[in-house]
Parts: structure tokens; sequence; C-alpha cells
């Protein structure tokens, strides 16, 4: 099993366990006689919650907001899921000097996060060639934009390999 679905398993587990736990000293004790919706409905929340806060904890990293993702639009693109088989997944030495298709329109940046100076545009279709530099799903890229080679930070949601 992956370290990470092992984590994610023991973090809900220990959640249930915290559940029970505190539903055993701080509800009334009639409720558990017999299995009901509300007992049903307290386990499955309970786990929830505390199997999230205990992954959130452990992980020690902030939740991706829906607009962070970058594009001219500065929304997420609708084709993207929480897999990783898109291009972001590959090894940085697999991506370097490999040509990607634009998705959309997309802002070339002069740092990597949305937050950064936009350097230009690139029209969808076009392609981008990464350096192999990366900081998570932003990726640093030459491009010719314009008449003429230019070097930033793109997020790679917006890039399509040849054939997607």
């Amino acid at each position: 099993m992956e370290t990470a679905k092992l984590y994610t398993v023991c973090a809900f587990a220990t959640g249930l366990a915290i559940t029970l736990f505190l539903a055993a000293y701080l509800t009334p004790s009639q409720w558990w006689r017999r299995a009901n919706a509300r007992a049903l409905l307290i386990m499955v929340v309970g786990a929830w919650g505390f199997g999230s806060l205990i992954l959130y904890a452990a992980q020690g990293t902030r939740p991706v907001a829906a607009g962070t993702l970058d594009g001219a639009t500065n929304h997420p693109p609708a084709a993207a899921s929480a897999t990783t088989s898109g291009p972001a997944s590959l090894p940085p030495e697999l991506i370097a000097g490999r040509a990607f298709q634009v998705h959309r329109d997309l802002n070339v940046r002069a740092a990597s996060g949305v937050s950064a100076a936009r350097l230009t545009t690139v029209a969808a279709g076009a392609t981008v060639t990464p350096t192999g530099v990366r900081e998570g799903d932003w990726w640093q890229v030459t491009t010719s934009a314009n008449g003429r080679e230019q070097t930033g930070w793109v997020s790679s949601l917006w890039l399509r390999r040849g054939g997607e």
C-alpha cells in the first residue's frame, strides 16, 4: 500500500476512535443500545472530521482555493482533476525540453503563483517548453511570444501533451 494511502487510512481510523471515545462520554448511553441513524451519522461525521483534521495537521500544507489556478481567466480548467496522471506528475527530467501544448490562453508569470507579475499571454494551441525547474504545479518554461523568446512560470494544469 502506498504511504499516502496508509496515512489516510490511519488518520480516519484514528478519527473514528476519537469519535467513539468522545461519544461514549458525551452522549446519553441509551443512544448506543441499538444501531440507529443518529449513531451512524455521529460516527461518520466524527470520523471524517477528525480524520481530515489529522491529515491537514500532518501534511502541513495549506488547501488550494478554487480561484488560485492560473490561466488568462484565472479560473480552474474544466478538465482538471485530482488524479496524478496529468503532466504535473512527470519527473522533471522527463519534462525538460519536451514541448507541451497550451490548453487555453495562458499567463506567463515572472515567478510561480498567481500574484506574480504577468510577463505575457500565450495563445491557446501554442507550444511551450519546460526548463525542468518546478515548484509544485508551477513550471518554468520558455516560449516564443510576440516574436521573441521568453522564460517565465506557468501552471502545468493548463498544459497538454501531444495527443491529449
